[in-house]
């Protein structure tokens, strides 16, 4: 029998990376990635030698990366909506590698301050993009493979966590700013090309002028999720995962100072610790991914989640440490694969842009306000406890999880039609 699963799961996974469609899209994002990680180092890096390492103009960065999703998400995933998907990524790509080269001629007339601005506009950009990406993913991916090309894009996701940051420094240090942009906005515009290849996009059911507003529309992803019984509940765990995750990022440098004794270039090695468990649990995720929901894939991550986040917190030990966030690594993965798929699974085709814009900014925004409160939260409060109510938020998004348990994916997921241009070869 378990030869037969085996068996069933190694030809739907032959059949995925034989899709024309997913071949284009996973090589679209490997270049993506290289952009992005040498955009987010060599900017790092730039910023930090032309302000002499000034926190506030380094955190600009982060400003500039994470405020457009706050702004923009509603908007972009409305849009994406409206507009042909295919279409949307290439001009998104087209626009990145121009604010890039805009960036690059800025720079060379000695006004450094612009590298904020290919970071902003890109991060923009993604708003628009990436809701058109889960669109095609729903047109073109049958239902049964989903949760394996979310496991796909998210080994991809951590193979570039492990090699992005090298990567970002060698480009920035064995030339300079100028060569670094310069590959950002190349990679940008390869992207765009390669994008060319997917399928063409299926004519956009026209409306009428009188109903295509904008406020109504964002307004009926809005109701959408609430509608459903799994969005809504995703809606609470998305923000009570981003509470947890902005905490543990932000204080895991007095984790290495504090707990553990360690100088701060300590922390490089536990980044990376967490970024090979990932590569390791993105490529698992594929096996259990037939054999449990995504409700119950993610429960799990959830709770292990929560189990790793108050070990760290008390472990005084370096190997039990890393070992926690080791097995915290490994079961991210199947966290963010099981949220995409029910994210796709329950939404229609027409509403997945806004859905998408309505849940990531509750990941974001609760991260973003984690990250800013941390600080001040461990100047009263000690780091086990702080740790501990991450953990409690982990906890607590797993138990809401249960009783979701019992809803199966909505038929307009079972019954996807086949989408021309997917042919297998």
């Amino acid at each position: 029998m378990s030869t037969h699963v085996a068996a069933t799961e190694s030809n739907t996974n032959g059949q995925l990376l034989r899709n024309r469609f997913f071949q284009t899209v996973l090589l679209s994002n490997v270049l993506l990635q290289i952009g992005i990680w040498v955009r987010n180092f060599a900017i790092l890096l730039y910023v930090t030698d032309k302000t002499g390492d000034d926190p506030i103009a380094v955190s600009l960065i982060s400003v500039a990366e994470f405020a457009p999703i706050f702004v923009f998400s509603f908007i972009g995933g409305t849009f994406a909506d409206r507009w042909r998907p295919k279409l949307t990524m290439i001009w998104c790509d087209i626009l990145s590698a121009v604010s890039v080269f805009v960036v690059l001629l800025t720079i060379m007339f000695e006004t450094w301050e612009a590298v904020y601005f290919a970071t902003f506009v890109s991060a923009i950009l993604s708003q628009f993009s990436q809701p058109s990406v889960m669109k095609l993913f729903k047109q073109h991916i049958p239902p049964a493979q989903l949760q394996s090309a979310m496991a796909i894009f998210q080994t991809l996701v951590a193979i570039f966590m492990v090699l992005g940051p090298s990567l970002g420094v060698i480009v920035y240090n064995n030339f300079d700013i100028h060569v670094s942009i310069a590959v950002m906005g190349v990679a940008f515009l390869l992207s765009a090309l390669v994008l060319v290849r997917l399928p063409k996009d299926a004519p956009v059911e026209k409306v009428d002028a009188k109903e295509r507003h904008l406020r109504r529309e964002i307004a009926e992803g809005f109701r959408y999720v609430w509608r459903s019984p799994v969005l809504r509940t995703l809606c609470g765990v998305f923000a009570l995962a981003g509470l947890a995750v902005g905490i543990m990022q932000t204080l895991g440098l007095f984790i290495v100072t504090e707990r553990l004794g360690k100088p701060k270039e300590f922390l490089q090695f536990m980044l990376m610790i967490n970024g090979i468990a990932m590569l390791i649990g993105g490529a698992s995720v594929m096996l259990v991914a037939k054999k449990l929901s995504p409700q119950k894939m993610l429960a799990i991550g959830m709770l292990a989640g929560a189990l790793c986040s108050v070990g760290i917190g008390y472990s005084t030990n370096v190997m039990l440490t890393l070992v926690l966030q080791f097995a915290s690594g490994l079961f991210f993965p199947i966290i963010q694969v099981a949220i995409s798929t029910m994210m796709l699974q329950w939404s229609e085709e027409s509403i997945v842009g806004r859905v998408n814009g309505v849940l990531s900014p509750m990941f974001v925004g609760m991260m973003v306000v984690t990250m800013a409160a941390a600080g001040p939260i461990k100047t009263v409060l000690p780091l086990v406890t702080i740790y501990s109510i991450a953990g409690g938020l982990m906890f607590l998004g797993m138990l809401l999880l249960l009783p979701i348990f019992k809803y199966k994916a909505p038929e307009h997921a079972s019954k996807q039609p086949s989408p021309s241009g997917m042919s297998v070869h």
